[in-house]
């Protein structure tokens, strides 16, 4: 497992708060402190660690949680976007331009797994239907060649180079030239280890991507670094500028943790992770995913779109409409302008925990109808908005060819005004005395009540 003891004792500690029967503040601090240990001990920067675990006790705590969801799933929710935040956020693809023969020269210090994971995203990047070439001009490590070249046969991957070539300039300059010549898609170049204080290798490193032009750098950083990670990406970026990072050794690192978080932080864009010693072991790297899966929640996904469903908070002047008797057919229009659909009403009855569903002949003859009744409605006056009931013959005529409309479709309107009033009017009789979500005092407008969900 990727991250396997820093994924455990996230997916302990949130399996701790989930299992709380009341999530107030000392279950709070309690998960606060839980996250904190997992993160050190995984070799987070402790401020980091602090500013996070800061920034998740105080939204944890203070802000409003909306009806339909528990304040334990909105506090996880709380805790996968903190983690995300760290990481980037967002999933950023691997510069390439379709019709030409796209350059990565692969970069790192010695000991990262450059070689190997070469092969890797050789291997992955041929899964995509790519072709694909490798190119050894790593001249300066005894055997380079030979492991690159029988890496890349056991992955079926063409791979040029010249073990006599011992200027790795020209070895990169040769084999970048051959497989252009093939209109090969995707050349991967092998460079020699190097380490941040090594000024000849970094100065090579230079004037190979001044000799190739690559369209991206791509720095391989050996996870196990912990937060010295960030010094080796700095390191690197300030020689060549890096547009991609793949950080290996994951699988069995306990301080990977400290080396994802401390490349984040240098700004420059984590693409791949390796999960393991196989050629098959590497995987864009997508933030949200891999935080959900450090958490062991599988169902994430569903959780955080339960949670946004329940923040889209309906109109509350409308649900004051809905549950007050007085509902117009201004309050229909502005409804029917502010979110398209009839659907806003359900939401509201489900908030308030009730069964009800508005019957399928409504919202079916509302759907069909909707933007032909906009139009009428704003044909009316504001009298007969506010008060249905004076439109008779000679208003429906008039509405109709103001609308240019018919007076039958006029008529359909008002029908279905009706329908949906004697609806509400139904809820409100059979559930009286109910309360309008994110109003003081309301559902959802507590921050942390007694016996939390």
């Amino acid at each position: 497992m990727v991250l396997g003891k820093l994924g455990s004792a996230l997916h302990q500690a949130v399996q701790k708060l989930l299992r709380s029967a009341v999530v107030d503040e000392k279950a709070v601090k309690e998960l606060v402190k839980d996250l904190q240990r997992a993160l050190l001990q995984a070799d987070v920067n402790v401020h980091l660690v602090m500013d996070l675990t800061k920034r998740i006790e105080e939204r944890s705590l203070k802000e409003a949680v909306a009806p339909g969801i528990s304040r334990r799933e909105y506090v996880v929710k709380v805790v996968y976007e903190e983690l995300t935040s760290i990481l980037g956020q967002k999933v950023v693809p691997l510069k390439f331009t379709p019709g030409k023969s796209n350059i990565y020269l692969v970069v790192g210090i010695q000991g990262s797994g450059k070689t190997t994971n070469i092969v890797k995203l050789g291997r992955l990047l041929k899964k995509e239907g790519h072709s694909i070439g490798v190119v050894a001009a790593d001249t300066f490590r005894p055997g380079a060649y030979d492991q690159l070249k029988q890496l890349a046969d056991r992955a079926e991957i063409p791979c040029f180079g010249d073990s006599k070539e011992k200027d790795s300039i020209k070895a990169a300059k040769k084999g970048v030239k051959h497989y252009q010549s093939q209109k090969t898609e995707v050349i991967l170049v092998d460079t020699a280890g190097r380490h941040k204080d090594e000024k000849g290798l970094i100065r090579e490193m230079q004037q190979i991507a001044k000799a190739i032009k690559p369209d991206e750098i791509i720095l391989v950083v050996d996870g196990t670094l912990g937060q010295q990670a960030s010094t080796q990406a700095e390191a690197f970026n300030a020689a060549t500028p890096i547009g991609s990072i793949i950080v290996t050794k994951l699988d069995g690192s306990a301080r990977g943790g400290g080396a994802l978080s401390a490349v984040a932080a240098t700004g420059a864009p984590i693409k791949y992770i390796g999960t393991g010693e196989k050629t098959k072991d590497l995987e864009k790297f997508q933030p949200t995913k891999f935080v959900g899966q450090l958490l062991g929640m599988a169902d994430f996904e569903s959780l955080l779109q339960k949670v946004k469903d329940a923040e889209a908070m309906p109109d509350k002047d409308l649900a004051k409409a809905l549950l007050s008797g007085k509902f117009t057919l201004k309050d229909m229009m502005g409804q029917m302008e502010a979110m398209g659909n009839v659907g806003s009403i359900q939401k509201i009855l489900s908030m308030l925990g009730l069964g009800y569903k508005v019957p399928d002949e409504l919202k079916e003859v509302a759907s069909e109808n909707l933007e032909k009744w906009k139009v009428i409605m704003k044909s009316m006056t504001e009298e007969e908005l506010e008060n249905p009931k004076l439109i008779r013959s000679s208003r429906t005529q008039r509405i109709a060819r103001g609308s240019g409309t018919q007076p039958k479709d006029v008529k359909e309107l008002l029908k279905q005004y009706q329908q949906s009033k004697k609806f509400i009017k139904t809820i409100r009789k059979r559930r009286g005395g109910l309360k309008i979500p994110g109003m003081p005092g309301m559902i959802g407008d507590q921050k942390l009540p007694r016996g939390t969900r």
